[in-house]
């Protein structure tokens, strides 16, 4: 079975309190690695999910790990999948890049490269590999609150990770795919008596969640897989976060079209005003994971889970 096509995620009892010593594994390419790639769009469910450049990503929310059932398959960027190597599979960014994993939980953050597709349970963000599950510390508990951070691309056979755009055509960098569609004819049509028009509604990328921030990345440098320690807030809490808006109004007809629960908060992000439409919070996985499941089937498939101070 290929990664690319399903995701096994495992969820165990007991959780472990964290890695008790530092490894020195490389985040480095394999031989076996294949060329840089954006990819497809492609359809999971219900879902469209547009491979893209993200130099900017940075995303809150719930990870997962896998492993059995997938050794020796081929990942989505053509390598050999490894439980041992420091990897992750993301619906989203081009392969292979390197992500800073954060565990918000206990502060442990860790370089990963993504070398796959996947997680396709909408209530995860990213799966990590075993050994990136042990070393965060959460391979016991099954599921972490993690922030990821894009980095840079991976692909260099050096192991050096190259900058985004480097090498890169600008027709690439520039480009988002649309999903398949046939033709469509288009034409005007005649004003409808009486009808008056709606405002336009207007959109915006969800703000990251305020958790305190890694140090910086050196992007010319090589990543060493080393372990390290970062500020965390001392309690998080999970959100349903099924929209964020510029315009209050267009928050709050989202808000009364999907019932009650639902709250608008205001945040600041590059001198905008943001209105986000959330559920929450909740303290547990299953709560935010069953409050996700019921956005979902009222129609909110952007919908997703956020992790928040």
């Amino acid at each position: 079975m290929n990664r690319s096509q399903t995701c096994a995620v495992m969820a165990l009892g007991a959780l472990v309190a964290g890695c008790a010593s530092t490894p020195q594994t490389k985040v480095s390419v394999p031989s076996n690695a294949g060329v840089y790639r954006i990819g497809n769009p492609y359809q999971i469910g219900d879902t469209w999910y547009y491979p893209r450049e993200q130099p900017d990503y940075d995303e809150t929310g719930i990870a997962s790990w896998y492993g059995p059932g997938f050794y020796g398959n081929t990942t989505a960027d053509g390598e050999i999948f490894d439980s041992d190597s420091l990897t992750a599979a993301h619906r989203t960014l081009p392969m292979p890049v390197n992500v800073r994993v954060t565990d918000l939980e206990n502060g442990k953050s860790l370089i990963l490269r993504v070398n796959d597709r996947g997680p396709f349970s909408k209530s995860r963000i990213i799966d990590v590999s075993e050994r990136a599950a042990k070393l965060l510390g959460f391979y016991n508990q099954g599921t972490a609150r993690v922030r990821v951070q894009y980095l840079a691309r991976a692909d260099l056979p050096n192991g050096q990770p190259q900058p985004f755009g480097a090498g890169t055509p600008a027709a690439v960098t520039s480009a988002v795919p649309a999903a398949p569609a046939a033709a469509v004819e288009t034409g005007t049509l005649a004003a409808v008596p009486g009808a008056r028009e709606l405002p336009q509604v207007q959109t915006a990328a969800p703000a990251p969640a305020a958790v305190p921030a890694p140090a910086a990345e050196d992007a010319g440098a090589l990543p060493t897989g080393q372990v390290t320690e970062v500020q965390v807030p001392p309690v998080t809490h999970l959100y349903v976060q099924v929209g964020a808006f510029t315009i209050y109004q267009n928050a709050a007809r989202l808000a009364a079209r999907l019932g009650g629960g639902l709250t608008i908060s205001a945040i600041q992000r590059e001198g905008q005003t943001l209105y986000r439409v959330r559920l929450g919070p909740f303290m547990t996985t299953d709560d935010a994971d069953a409050a996700l499941s019921r956005m979902s089937s009222l129609g909110a498939n952007d919908a997703r889970i956020v992790v928040d101070p």
